[in-house]
């Protein structure tokens, strides 16, 4: 049994459903002082969106394939779409009339580069790395200059 070398923990916002999002992540390295932050904000976007978006960015960070990552968040759809394996249901199907394609399709490519375990946990429950996640994703949904999430359509 592997042990983890790499948490995730991601987290969405979005201020209206749709409206402007953010996402946050904190990473932190198992056995290391080692941890680091990054968030991003969009003009028009979803909350689901920012939720898988958040994950995607966060295994993007990776600089080397193969790592054993735990990835924890507040999501219940993107939890639930891989554990309980919709996903990869979706994608034999082509994604036919499901959301967010580009973005699934995005996560599927990243997620097999590496051994990902997701943990769902309660979101607004003190958890220390959440909460940050979730001030970032909120932060960043604020900010002044916001990118536009070309794959939204609303």
């Amino acid at each position: 049994m592997h042990t983890d070398q790499v948490h995730i923990y991601t987290d969405g916002a979005a201020r209206g459903n749709p409206g402007p999002g953010g996402y946050g992540i904190v990473m932190e390295w198992v056995g290391k002082p080692y941890k680091k932050e990054f968030s991003s904000g969009y003009k028009l976007t979803t909350n689901n969106r920012m939720e898988l978006l958040a994950v995607i960015e966060g295994l993007r960070k990776l600089k080397k394939p193969g790592l054993y990552v735990r990835v924890f968040t507040d999501s219940k759809y993107v939890a639930d779409a891989v554990t309980k394996g919709w996903v990869f249901g979706w994608e034999k199907k082509g994604f036919v009339n499901r959301k967010n394609t580009d973005l699934w399709i995005a996560f599927l490519k990243e997620y097999r580069k590496h051994n990902v375990k997701f943990q769902w946990i309660k979101g607004h429950n003190d958890h220390p790395q959440n909460e940050r996640c979730d001030a970032l994703a909120v932060i960043a949904s604020k900010a002044k200059k916001l990118q536009t999430d070309t794959g939204y359509k609303g």
